[in-house]
């Protein structure tokens, strides 16, 4: 894909939430283009969050998402969370005693 290709892509989607960021020049002669996402809040404000970013370099455009990382680590924090509770769950559960139930006839 080519550089005024990925431009025409770009334009032609129809998110109004999308909002692309001013190009700029890296020194190694890439161009960096921004996109974050804009989310309409019920009070009126908006909150945008980063998407990641389009390189350009040498013609051929690459992307780069943004990794969110307190996302990901609410994420592992609610998994251990889960986990912890489903284990006390099942040992709450099951008695500390043995299981004493059974036929002793066979024994004999």
């Amino acid at each position: 894909m080519r550089m005024p290709e990925a431009l025409e892509a770009l334009s032609t989607e129809n998110d109004p939430d999308r909002v692309f960021g001013e190009p700029y020049q890296t020194p190694d002669g890439a161009t960096v283009i921004p996109v974050s996402k804009v989310r309409h809040r019920r009070d009126g404000s908006r909150v945008t969050r980063a998407l990641g970013v389009f390189v350009i370099k040498d013609g051929r455009p690459t992307w780069v998402p943004a990794v969110d990382a307190t996302r990901l680590a609410l994420m592992g924090e609610l998994i251990g969370l889960v986990a912890a509770t489903l284990a006390t769950v099942a040992m709450i559960r099951r008695p500390p005693w043995p299981d004493l139930r059974g036929d002793l006839s066979r024994c004999v």
